[in-house]
């Protein structure tokens, strides 16, 4: 087998130079974060087959629809979009379609006979197959790999950023869950659990360090799970001495690491699992002013039964002692959660108890949704779906209602305080302010000034809406 040229050598993601491109690809991303990194992994795939990505659909010979299984609504967007997408392939009769990602895996072959525009199915293990796979499709041949693999993580994969503002990047990790929550399709189409060689992600961010990207975040389905099993560290890969001799990393310890080697640059990190993170995750976030003040923790219910129901493995009371040590190790740390309304069998009382949780913690933000029976999951399998959709609608408006009274009082807090934001672009609202973010997370808009992008910024902040806090610029900031 032909040795992959975007590969990890020992210090460096060594990318090749590339020859004149002569085919385009077009790639959309629903869904996660983990879905637009792997995105960035199949461009790469593809430029080394002389695919160039392009940014609009019409330009394109390969459209590919990187999807998501997460929710019903997910799934329909893409099905919707596919639809369309059958204009470009009347227009163009040489075009191929793919689906890649998590509704590829759960559905199969499923695509090719329901869908008939599409060419290409690859799951999230596969992506190193489609060379293979366009081959099959230009030969008019059923191309399908839906494969799960427990040991690939495309660590020796140099991503192709796409869109990127030069100044923010997502660095995988790991792939894959073994926590099998009862509501979740991730375990049954990203596979199990696996962990990346913390050489290749320190050799990854280097490359963005010296390409000027100013902010990293380290993803996995379940970041705090993080474990490394492999010897122990070259000295020319860090400073951390203490780490060097270790034949297991953790979490808490590979945060170390890159926070060390990038004393410049912010290091966020998601998702974390509540019964994973670790009090040294806690500590090493407030030990390196560089690893961001900011958590999501999922929860998804604030009732204990519920939570048993959900599989997760974690109570409310420990879920609450978690937040009391964040509180305590890391005061100013900025919170979001996942929130699922109206899971099967829950009584109005115990949709109480999640906005009981919700206002002892007061979240910055969170991410809320119904309840959507998913395929192929225990939930699907074994609880009937018995909660009215008003009912769910009903109690999914009560959690919003009261995660905007909390974020508007966390933003509140800001004004009066100059933290640093980093610019990341120019406001969605106007073309005279830029926008960027706090290090916990909260979006801060402010006058153009002369500043530009990647700038670290020192800024007053003097107002705020539930969502957005506005600001007056001081000068340019020593701190990050």
């Amino acid at each position: 087998m032909e040795k992959n040229p975007n590969q990890y050598n020992g210090d460096v993601l060594v990318v090749p130079k590339k020859g004149n491109t002569t085919k385009q690809v077009y790639i959309e991303s629903y869904g996660c974060q983990m879905n637009f990194a792997d995105s960035e992994v199949v461009a790469a795939i593809l430029s080394d087959e002389g695919y160039q990505t392009v940014g609009e659909p019409q330009d394109a010979d390969l459209i590919l629809l990187n999807t998501c299984s997460i929710r019903e609504k997910a799934e329909q967007t893409v099905r919707n979009r596919l639809v369309h997408l059958k204009t470009y392939k009347k227009n163009n009769t040489a075009l191929k379609v793919g689906v890649l990602g998590c509704m590829a895996e759960r559905l199969k072959h499923k695509f090719l006979e329901e869908e008939k525009i599409v060419d290409i199915v690859v799951g999230p293990d596969a992506y190193k197959d489609l060379p293979n796979l366009l081959t099959e499709a230009e030969a008019n041949r059923e191309a399908v790999n839906v494969l799960l693999s427990k040991e690939e993580t495309y660590g020796d994969i140099a991503p192709v950023r796409l869109q990127s503002n030069g100044v923010t990047a997502f660095v995988s990790i790991t792939r894959g869950c073994d926590n099998m929550c009862t509501f979740c399709v991730v375990p049954f189409t990203r596979g199990r659990e696996r962990s990346r060689d913390p050489k290749s992600i320190l050799a990854e961010i280097q490359q963005l360090a010296d390409q000027g990207f100013k902010e990293i975040t380290l993803l996995g389905q379940n970041v705090d799970s993080y474990l490394w099993y492999g010897g122990g560290l070259k000295k020319d890969f860090t400073k951390a001495s203490s780490l060097q001799q270790q034949t297991a990393i953790d979490f808490a310890q590979l945060l170390a690491l890159v926070a060390e080697a990038q004393p410049k640059m912010r290091i966020r990190f998601s998702t974390s699992n509540p019964q994973d993170m670790s009090i040294d995750v806690l500590h090493t976030m407030a030990k390196y002013n560089n690893i961001c003040k900011y958590i999501h923790l999922p929860v998804q219910s604030g009732n204990n039964r519920i939570l048993k129901k959900m599989n997760r493995l974690h109570t409310r009371e420990e879920y609450m002692e978690l937040i009391d040590n964040v509180r305590n190790i890391i005061p100013n740390c900025g919170l979001s959660h996942d929130m699922i309304a109206g899971f099967p069998t829950e009584t109005e009382e115990e949709h109480q108890d999640t906005l009981s949780l919700m206002d002892y913690v007061k979240y910055d933000f969170g991410f809320m949704f119904a309840y959507s029976e998913r395929p192929g999951t225990l939930a699907a399998r074994k609880f009937e779906d018995d909660i009215p959709e008003a009912t769910k609608k009903r109690r999914l408006n009560e959690i919003i209602a009261l995660q905007q009274q909390h974020s508007a009082h966390r933003t509140q807090q800001f004004i009066g305080t100059t933290p640093t934001v980093l610019i990341e672009k120019s406001s969605r609202k106007s073309a005279e302010h830029w926008s960027g973010r706090t290090t916990q997370n909260t979006v801060v808009v402010f006058p153009k000034e002369n500043y530009n992008v990647g700038d670290f910024v020192q800024v007053k902040i003097v107002d705020a809406t539930a969502a957005t806090l506005i600001g007056k610029p001081l000068g340019l900031s020593d701190e990050i």
